[in-house]
């Protein structure tokens, strides 16, 4: 590949519930990260709640975007692009980062880079804090593991910006039936931290909840362990034998880790892969990333805590490839956007 031209990145993440901001230079250093988050907000409702989250972006959008300039001891006048998520997401939530970074665009006669959400977690991988020893970057071809809240997929990256979905999921992404077992063992929201938390104290070898390997694809499901959750949640109680809500989270989380890992694992082998990538929401859980790491077979990328879940660094490190390899399209407000982007 040709010598990327260098470039100063503000990047505005706000698919859902986090109003983030981000700078970044040439894709990869981090200058400032600054996110606004609304757990608290939402705990009460037990999830998100859209038309609350939109409106907390109003409130929240300029005062982050001054801080991440602020932090990055940079003024506008200092970027050379501007990067925004365009969806998935919520339309609300969307809007309003959209708009911010429309009006700033037009206001400094600056580009603008419209980033796939999902996109943006496989990016997140490249980031790195400015001023710290520079990590290897990711090297083609590549597995990509996308685990989140609403996706989990197998991607196959042969360069920048290139993708080939192998499978994804069939019904449940994995958040989302931590989410939802986390509801069924009356743990708090978010389900994935509370899960984890639980399990810490659990005997992941009680129960022996099923594993869908769906032989001779790449695809997951995960709605079926759920099931066999709720169905032993119903049992224990008939028996009044009280809820070993610890035992019950670890024997679920490493059902889901179990799946996540050896599919993972086999489609490297199986399409040549050079290194493994894990990105998403779910990158966060513990095991998840001890599993993953344990292994030696292949390097493995997966990003610290602080951009699993979603921020702007993600969003900026795709923009920026994106803006320095001439992938810009005009930018448009997409809820469900197609993916992968071709």
């Amino acid at each position: 590949m040709s010598e990327l031209k260098p470039a100063r990145i503000l990047a505005i993440e706000t698919s859902c519930d986090e109003t983030a901001c981000a700078i970044l230079e040439n894709g990869r250093a981090l200058l400032s990260s600054v996110v606004a988050s609304q757990m608290d907000i939402h705990a009460r409702y037990g999830g998100v709640f859209p038309e609350v989250a939109s409106r907390q972006h109003v409130l929240s959008i300029i005062p982050v975007v001054q801080q991440a300039l602020t932090r990055a001891h940079l003024t506008l006048n200092d970027i050379d692009a501007i990067a925004v998520t365009q969806g998935p997401g919520l339309a609300g939530s969307l809007i309003v980062g959209m708009n911010m970074a429309k009006g700033m665009a037009l206001a400094l006669d600056k580009p603008i880079i419209g980033v796939n959400h999902l996109e943006g977690h496989i990016y997140s991988s490249w980031v790195y804090e400015a001023g710290e020893n520079v990590p290897p970057e990711p090297q083609f071809p590549l597995m990509a593991l996308l685990v989140s809240g609403g996706h989990t997929e197998l991607n196959l990256m042969t360069d920048h910006l290139t993708y080939q979905r192998l499978g994804s999921t069939l019904d449940d992404a994995a958040g989302e039936a931590f989410d939802k077992v986390a509801r069924l063992l009356e743990l708090p929201y978010p389900g994935g931290p509370s899960i984890q938390k639980a399990a810490e104290e659990g005997d992941p070898g009680r129960f022996n909840f099923p594993r869908a390997w769906l032989d001779g694809t790449w695809n997951f499901s995960f709605s079926g362990v759920k099931t066999s959750v709720l169905y032993e949640v119903q049992s224990l109680k008939k028996r009044s034998n009280g809820i070993p809500v610890h035992d019950l989270a670890a024997s679920f989380q490493k059902a889901v880790v179990d799946v996540l890992f050896k599919k993972t694992m086999d489609a490297a082998r199986e399409f040549g892969a050079k290194e493994i990538l894990v990105a998403g929401g779910v990158s966060a859980n513990r095991t998840l990333r001890q599993t993953f790491k344990a292994q030696t077979e292949f390097p493995m990328h997966i990003p610290p805590l602080s951009l699993c879940t979603d921020n702007a660094a993600m969003i900026g490190a795709a923009g920026y490839y994106r803006y320095a390899l001439g992938h810009v399209s005009e930018l448009e407000m997409d809820i469900l956007p197609t993916w992968p982007l071709s």
